[in-house]
Parts: C-alpha cells; sequence; structure tokens
C-alpha cells in the first residue's frame, strides 16, 4: 500500500503551478552570483576531508564561505519544496540534477560532515529517499562523480 501511494504521488501530472516554480528556480540560478558560486563548488571545490569542507563552511573569512552556503542552501530549499509537496517530483527530478551532483560529491565525506553539521544536505538525500526517481538519478550522477573524482 504505502509503495502504490509513493508510486501514485510521484506519477501525478505536473501542473502549470510546477511549471512555474521549476523556471523560477531556473532564473534564480542564471543569477551573476549564483552563477560564480555554482561553478566554483561544482568544478572546483573537491574536498576529500570534512576537515577541508569545514575549513570553507566554517570559516566566514574564507571568500568562498557565502558562495558555499548560498549553493548548499538553494537546492536544500528546493528539495523541500518537493518534499512539502509544492512542486512535482517527477518534474524537479527530470529539471534539475546539480543537488543530486552535490549529494554524490560529499557522499565520501557526508557521514563526517553529518557529525558536526547534522542537518547537511539532509533535504536533498531525504528526495533521494522518497522518490524512485530521484533514486535513479542520484545513482546515474554518483556513478557519473566518481568518475570525475578518479580523474582529479
Amino acid at each position: 500500500m504505502v509503495i502504490m501511494e509513493r508510486m501514485q504521488m510521484e506519477r501525478m501530472l505536473a501542473t502549470p503551478a510546477d511549471a512555474e516554480i521549476i523556471l523560477r528556480l531556473y532564473e534564480l540560478r542564471r543569477e551573476t552570483l549564483m552563477r560564480q558560486a555554482r561553478a566554483w563548488i561544482t568544478g572546483e571545490f573537491w574536498p576529500t576531508t570534512a576537515e577541508e569542507y569545514f575549513a570553507v563552511a566554517g570559516n566566514a573569512a574564507d571568500p568562498h564561505n557565502p558562495w558555499l552556503r548560498q549553493v548548499l542552501s538553494y537546492w536544500e530549499m528546493a528539495a523541500a519544496m518537493v518534499l512539502h509537496g509544492a512542486v512535482s517530483a517527477e518534474l524537479f527530478v527530470d529539471c534539475n540534477g546539480e543537488g543530486f551532483f552535490l549529494l554524490a560529491k560529499f557522499a565520501p565525506i557526508l557521514d563526517e560532515i553529518r557529525k558536526k553539521s547534522p542537518g547537511f544536505l539532509i533535504k536533498t538525500a531525504e528526495l533521494v529517499k522518497r522518490f524512485t526517481a530521484a533514486t535513479a538519478r542520484y545513482e546515474m550522477v554518483l556513478k557519473n562523480v566518481e568518475v570525475m573524482r578518479s580523474c582529479r
């Protein structure tokens, strides 16, 4: 019964309001400072330990600290919208991969980070657990990230 409810919830057709939210999320990602922050966190910031992560996240004087907080909180906010039913899970997963990329990127040090910061990427992780489309997307992205990590 729970599995059927989960599948029905995921398969509901997106509404025009869902599309508006997705488009608004896209617009926010295009803002200049957000683009710079996203480019840095996805391309340049590859911590291998929680200490490396917290050297930026826990240091307000680090120039990348605001970028890290901006991008992570953006994707956690977007995931929360899905979890609370404000936007279709399937549409969100079809249109957004970066949040899954970040979860995959931090996967090797996730438990270490959560010892000090228990809420770290918790909404994105819940999205992956709750929706089969998100699970599938995350698993695909995780493989890609592992290849990227091995090439670094």
